[in-house]
């Protein structure tokens, strides 16, 4: 049986997240395998992929902050707000100056209501949003709070009438960055789309621990979930009467500050405990012995 654990992908272009893991249960020998925070077909960079019992941890880790690579094109918007879609419109961005450009991204930065792209994989009445644009719909989603912790633009350059600007993003789950592109570019008035995208962290899984399909072909690399769990999460180390508490689900007199990782003494993660309204008492909120 594989043991339970996190798969960092560094994912290609043109696969879906569903492609990832169907590759990954392969290579695990378990159809116990899931991912945490979906990348588009044209994206690349880090997906989450849990094997076994750790598949439990990813909703918790889609909670996290998540780090981008992208290239907004100025000057063309599409169906999609990226490089997929059809052209809506076009309009010369030469006569941008940085300062307008750079303002523009400014006003993205913070806790704001941001527009969902249509093609996304949002419920509408029980249809995901981009199955209801290929049936034709127009389909309208509405704001939702989104933080944006921090945007740098890195490059700009003149692609014929266009304009490409290289970002990077730090952001919290649920952020589209293709919406990003979209809105600078009506602010601008020129329209916008995404054209690259790369994620480079979730959470504290990045670059530096993904793997290539391709390499993890060659040698298939698991982060054990203990170690994926103390990455994560705030740890708290329990004693031998405190971890029998945690084994059949009891509540612990200890104080928390929030979502907690709980190890035994022998250092095998137990649970996922939070705080509770009394403050010496915390309860289970996911228990993965057994």
């Amino acid at each position: 049986m594989t043991d339970p654990g996190l798969v960092v992908v560094d994912k290609a272009g043109g696969m879906t997240s569903h492609d990832v893991v169907a590759r990954v249960r392969r290579l695990a020998g378990t159809r116990k395998v899931g991912h945490a925070g979906t990348l588009d077909p044209m994206a690349t960079g880090v997906l989450v992929v849990g094997v076994e019992r750790a598949t439990r941890l990813l909703g918790y880790l889609m909670l996290t902050e998540k780090t981008y690579d992208a290239t907004v094109r100025l000057g063309q918007s599409t169906t999609t707000d990226d490089a997929e879609g059809e052209t809506l419109t076009t309009a010369s961005a030469g006569h941008l100056v940085d300062e307008a450009v750079r303002a523009a991204f400014a006003t993205q930065v913070g806790d704001i209501e941001q527009v969902p792209t249509a093609v996304s994989a949002i419920k509408v009445d029980g249809k995901r949003a981009y199955q209801r644009v290929r049936e034709g719909e127009a389909v309208e989603l509405k704001a939702r709070p989104v933080t944006i912790h921090a945007l740098e633009v890195l490059d700009r350059r003149a692609v014929g009438d266009f304009l490409d600007v290289d970002i990077s993003v730090r952001c919290s789950s649920g952020t589209y960055v293709r919406a990003i592109a979209r809105d600078v570019g009506a602010m601008l008035g020129v329209g916008g789309h995404l054209t690259a995208l790369r994620r480079t962290a979730v959470g504290p899984y990045g670059l530096d621990v993904a793997h290539t399909l391709e390499e993890l072909g060659e040698t298939f690399t698991l982060l054990p979930i203990a170690d994926a769990a103390r990455a994560a999460f705030p740890a708290y180390d329990l004693d031998e009467e405190q971890a029998g508490h945690v084994r059949v689900g009891r509540k612990l007199g200890i104080g928390l500050d929030g979502l907690t990782a709980v190890f035994a003494p022998d250092g095998a993660f137990l649970a996922l405990y939070e705080p509770t309204g009394d403050p010496s008492v915390a309860r289970p909120v996911a228990v993965f012995t057994g």
